[in-house]
């Protein structure tokens, strides 16, 4: 296989020799034997490609004569990308030059596949108009600074039109990998940037989505001395916390208690001072993720954290308030959108799109290095996107 300076991001190329005899689709012959692919994407990675060329599924296959005849020849190519791994391989038949998902296991037997593109074409310009999205460039660069309920449709709608033109082309649909980034990597666009906070959320944004009356403010009289942090306090005055937030129970009995308080006052005997954290007098609880993981923030600093109580571990939940309630947004809005779209038919690639999704605005609540002592890397909400069996998803 030739490549050009991959390692600096230049393109993956193969010869005729080594396309010989995979390949016969003239379009994707040319593609590979001239411009390329990109080695690294965000979305989609060829570094299988140019680390062992084309290779078969039944080459990978232990038992290849247990698949399908169709399956057996598609040729994989490369991966389709979640926030920090990969997450279905992409192959390519090399036929007809459309390119599918699909999951390899060391036995793929059964196989199924899932349309990604008509073609490595129509993949690319997928990929390249997504994330020119994400980035706020190309053609999405003139709505860099749109943010709000109409900039997320205007978005949305042009990401749409895109993947619309490109497959209406080809004469196929959009697949749901593509239909689901045009619903849901829009709605990071909904706030921009806040004073103290990360996110000025629109008003009235929460009691739209979750009913006036579920959306709970507090006064001055409910938080204790140790919560200083005054861009949270103005946040849970002015804006509140959805009681109930599917995964998040909102602790409804005030005043608000430092962490230290609630298991002295409430579950005596429980935990011992040493077993809670060091910071425990000024980590302010508002409720509950699981029955045994206590949501609290950080009374000085403003942070949102996760108190585990079975491995007694603190770890990083959102950067503050504001995205913490973005997120809690971004899972309501997202189980209106599969009512009326279907998209958890494709379970796994919509988990990667909310985990992507939520980076954009609050990376911290997706980013696995470890931020203290004690801390493993487990995130919660890239973990609850993902838990198909907990339905988190499901409308």
């Amino acid at each position: 296989m030739s490549t050009t300076d991959t390692d600096v991001g230049g393109a993956i190329t193969l010869t005729d020799d080594e396309l010989y005899p995979y390949i016969t689709h003239d379009g994707t012959r040319r593609r590979l034997s001239g411009p390329g692919l990109p080695c690294e994407g965000t979305l989609v990675g060829f570094g299988t490609l140019r680390e062992h060329g084309l290779r078969r599924v039944a080459d990978l296959a232990v038992d290849a004569e247990r698949l399908a005849g169709e399956l057996q020849d598609q040729l994989v190519i490369g991966a389709l990308r979640s926030f920090d791994r990969d997450l279905e391989a992409i192959v390519l038949d090399g036929a007809t030059g459309k390119v599918s998902t699909a999951h390899l296991h060391p036995n793929p037997a059964p196989m199924d596949l899932s349309p990604l593109a008509p073609s490595l074409e129509a993949l690319l310009r997928f990929a390249a108009a997504t994330e020119e999205l994400t980035a706020s460039r190309g053609q999405f660069a003139s709505q860099g600074a749109g943010f709000g309920p109409k900039a997320v449709t205007e978005v949305s709608d042009r990401l749409a039109a895109v993947f619309d033109g490109v497959a209406g082309a080809a004469g196929d649909e959009v697949p749901a990998f593509w239909r689901m980034a045009a619903l849901i990597r829009p709605l990071a666009r909904i706030a921009g940037p806040g004073e103290g906070l990360v996110l000025d959320l629109p008003k009235r944004l929460l009691d739209e989505e979750f009913g006036t009356g579920e959306i709970m403010c507090f006064e001055d009289v409910d938080f204790p001395t140790a919560l200083t942090h005054e861009p949270t306090r103005r946040f849970l005055r002015e804006t509140g916390l959805p009681e109930n937030g599917f995964v998040f129970q909102l602790d409804t009995e005030v005043p608000l208690p430092a962490l230290s308080e609630y298991y002295a006052d409430e579950r005596p005997g429980d935990f011992t001072a040493d077993e809670l954290p060091d910071t425990a007098d000024r980590l302010i609880r508002l409720g509950y993720l699981l029955e045994d993981t206590n949501l609290v923030v950080d009374g000085t600093t403003g942070a949102v954290l996760a108190w585990s109580e079975p491995d007694l571990t603190l770890r990083p939940l959102n950067a503050d308030i504001s995205t913490l309630a973005f997120t809690l947004w971004l899972l309501h809005r997202e189980k209106s959108l599969d009512a009326a779209h279907d998209l958890t038919d494709a379970y796994e690639q919509l988990a990667a799109t909310m985990t992507q999704t939520l980076a954009t605005v609050d990376p911290l609540a997706c980013d696995p290095t470890p931020a203290a002592p004690g801390d493993d890397g487990w995130r919660y909400w890239p973990e609850i996107f993902e838990d198909r069996a907990g339905g988190s998803l499901y409308a």
